[in-house]
């Protein structure tokens, strides 16, 4: 194990997987002498060459649409989109090409992309590069959705994706990229995808979290233990599939649950999640589902530390569920 930052464990999972597999390259504006707009890709360039750390021009629709392509030939293609918010002109590729070309041609052959993209709020970035969007893939059949919290997952997660038969949209909060974590080297560790992580054992009150706030939610763990209340954070990890088993199993001994992302709560995932408890299993529930999210407004850099959600947005979250009988 050795302490590394966020994105130099995606660095490390991607340079492993290029080692390991020669089909693997990286395609992308930027990813090749500059190393990627966050430096995901710093280096890469020199030691696997321009065939296989391919620099595109900007235009997002036509590097997914070649990724298409060479998948459908059998290479492994990572596509890294600099922001989000851009990939929304990439949509008819990812959407109606990437996510249904197995089932369109008879599973002739496999589809095996990884679309990675920063998203989020908090480096004042303006309302055009720092949104939440996964909940528009995680409703689109055929395609797989991965968000980490921190480096030891997002190094297992990436490679499991970069390894996956079906495209995976991968998902990085840029607030995320500089933190520090544990992570272990060598080329073997892989985190399965469509499992969830407990990552605190509580009784009192279940909180399900994604990517940053996940973070946010272990951090209002551990306030509310000061005041007798125990919390038990999982981190769905893959939004899509998501893990009902684990959730269903924490809500079954918590018997309240809190939903948390960066999101705006609208819509989102944890409408889903929330539905899904309240269609197959409402009988568990000692009190109303509550949803924390950002609110349905575009995003403004000089507000955003009003319009993030974190911790004590949580803590307010769970004393309201607790107070409901």
């Amino acid at each position: 194990m050795k302490d590394i930052r966020y994105i130099f464990a995606i660095k490390e999972a991607m340079e492993e997987e290029m080692e390991r597999d020669e089909r693997v390259f990286l395609i992308g504006e930027d990813v090749g002498l500059a190393g990627g707009s966050f430096g995901a890709s710093r280096d890469l360039f020199k030691k696997f060459g321009p065939r296989r750390v391919v620099d595109t021009p900007i235009s997002e629709a036509g590097l997914t649409s070649m990724a298409a392509g060479a998948a459908s030939c059998g290479l492994r293609p990572i596509v890294e989109i600099m922001f989000m918010d851009f990939v929304t002109c990439a949509m008819d590729s990812i959407v109606n090409q990437i996510a249904k070309m197995r089932y369109m041609f008879g599973n002739q052959y496999t589809m095996p992309i990884v679309v990675r993209m920063p998203e989020g709020a908090g480096l004042n970035a303006g309302p055009q590069h720092s949104q939440c969007l996964e909940a528009w893939f995680a409703h689109v059949p055929g395609l797989k959705v991965v968000m980490a919290a921190n480096p030891y997952d997002v190094k297992g997660l990436l490679k499991s994706a970069i390894r996956d038969d079906n495209p995976v949209i991968f998902i990085e909060n840029k607030t995320l990229h500089a933190m520090k974590g544990q992570v272990p080297e060598g080329p073997d560790h892989l985190i399965p995808l469509g499992r969830a992580d407990v990552k605190r054992q509580g009784s009192d009150v279940t909180v399900v979290a994604v990517s940053r706030l996940v973070n946010e939610a272990l951090r209002a763990a551990a306030d509310l233990e000061k005041d007798g209340v125990s919390v038990e954070v999982i981190d769905l990890m893959t939004v899509q599939p998501w893990d009902k088993e684990a959730v269903f199993n924490s809500v079954g001994k918590t018997h309240r649950l809190v939903i948390a992302h960066e999101a705006v709560k609208s819509f989102g995932i944890g409408a889903e999640v929330a539905a899904t408890v309240a269609e197959e299993i409402l009988d568990e529930l000692d009190a109303p589902i509550v949803r924390v999210g950002a609110p349905f407004v575009p995003i403004h850099y000089s507000l955003e530390k009003a319009y993030v959600p974190g911790a004590e947005d949580v803590k307010k979250a769970v004393r309201a569920t607790l107070q409901r009988a």
